[in-house]
């Protein structure tokens, strides 16, 4: 027995379903939400996405609410988790299946497949999506300062720390950044290293499972770490103490980057333990930090530079290149809260929160 399914509405379901995961997908003016989901999903995958969760299942679980048969909903699953609309996690052998977000999730897995119609159907649906809504404590990305940047001084918890984030893993893998491709797919974007997305534990596997990254060791993850540095990109891994990912972004084509950008105070609007300190009496005037600063929060201000903290996010970059330390880090006053243990936890707390009804 098939599923037996009729457009559009199951894509005006899918959307509501992934609404209520974490990040949302809202709706958007003259279906432009569901052209974009049509871009992604058949009829039939989208109808089997309504009936999975952010828990972790086998296909007979998922197939006993479909009243379908086992093993073709695991080859459906296995079909849609190589076109990044599932997470298949390799559990001993068993197969598990789960649902994910549009962002972080449906989105970064299609980095292997930005066709022009997708994107197309991408900037029909910001263009036409409603305003935002149900704001949420605890966002799914966090910045974390480089490993050149923190003073041996600096009281710094282990997960605030990227190489202790790295050395609680054994797998590894690295894709290209989807950011960067999709800019450079448009023709726009920066000079920027493009395989610098890291994956890590069941992240990594799935990643290397479906063609989207290839297995790399520590060592190659702490190169790749380096030359983000280098190249003054922002280190962003998932908000877990245990992390799934790490986003090496820039200021020209990261999603998350470009929306602070335009916020008057990143500093409030970012998920970060520290915040630049800057001491005009020993700096030199070099203005190295003006390029390695993301968020324009330091200025030209002759004979040597003005820091504003309200932009900054805390990533460090403009601490690492200091030649006098003039600018170092600092903890920010105040709790930053305590942070999931997983990636998954951290998902299911925001999903808590956004089925919350609005105050």
């Amino acid at each position: 027995m098939g599923l037996l399914v009729t457009e559009p509405e199951v894509y005006r379901r899918l959307r509501e379903h992934l609404d209520s995961l974490p990040g949302g997908f809202r709706a958007a003016e003259n279906d432009a939400d569901v052209r974009l989901l049509q871009n992604l999903f058949t009829p039939e995958e989208a109808e089997l996405a309504t009936k999975m969760t952010l828990e972790r299942e086998d296909a007979e679980t998922i197939a006993s609410r479909l009243n379908l048969r086992a093993s073709d909903v695991e080859q459906r699953l296995q079909v849609m988790a190589e076109k990044g609309l599932v997470l298949s996690v390799d559990s001993g052998g068993r197969m598990l299946y789960q649902a994910v977000p549009w962002v972080i999730g449906i989105y970064e897995f299609q980095v292997n497949r930005l066709s022009d119609d997708f994107l197309q159907s991408m900037d029909d649906y910001y263009d036409a999506r409603v305003p935002a809504h149900r704001p949420v404590t605890i966002p799914q990305l966090r910045t974390v300062p480089v490993n050149q940047s923190i003073d041996s001084k600096l009281d710094v918890l282990p997960y605030e720390k990227v190489e202790e984030l790295v050395e609680a893993h054994t797998r590894f893998a690295v894709a290209n950044c989807v950011c960067r491709t999709e800019q450079k797919k448009r023709g726009r974007g920066c000079d920027a290293p493009l395989e610098t997305c890291l994956l890590f534990g069941d992240f990594a596997d799935f990643y290397v499972r479906t063609g989207r990254g290839r297995v790399i060791d520590k060592e190659e993850v702490k190169r790749i770490l380096d030359e983000a540095n280098k190249a003054n990109l922002v280190l962003n891994p998932t908000n877990s103490k245990h992390i799934s990912a790490i986003c090496c972004c820039c200021g020209d084509c990261c999603g998350i980057l470009r929306g602070l950008q335009h916020s008057p105070k990143p500093s409030e609007a970012v998920a970060s333990s520290f915040i630049v300190d800057y001491d005009p009496g020993v700096c030199l005037g070099c203005g190295v930090c003006l390029d390695r600063c993301q968020m324009q929060a330091i200025t030209r201000d002759d004979p040597v530079v003005s820091v504003n903290t309200d932009r900054c996010i805390g990533c460090g970059l403009c601490v690492s290149t200091c030649p006098t330390k003039a600018l170092t880090l600092a903890r920010k006053q105040g709790k930053t809260g305590e942070l999931p243990d997983t990636f998954y936890d951290t998902w299911f707390r925001i999903a808590h929160e956004q089925s919350k009804p609005a105050s």
